[in-house]
């Protein structure tokens, strides 16, 4: 496995992470209440684009490699 391919695998396996971090939090935010889970929902979301955003950068640019 190249380098390259380890590198969007490992972006992949992160935006599920935090998919399900936030679904996780969410539920305890239902459950539970509280700010700091609403807080950790719209966090882990943010990431979760910020990172599938790089991905695609990431893959535009090194298409040729």
């Amino acid at each position: 496995m190249s380098l390259r391919a380890f590198h969007l695998l490992f972006i992949a396996l992160s935006v599920i992470l935090t998919v399900f971090f936030a679904v996780w939090a969410g539920a305890q935010y239902q459950s539970a209440g509280g700010a700091g889970f609403a807080l950790a929902v719209v966090l882990s979301l943010a990431c979760g684009v910020a990172l599938t955003v790089y991905g695609t950068a990431f893959q535009r640019k090194t298409r040729r490699l």
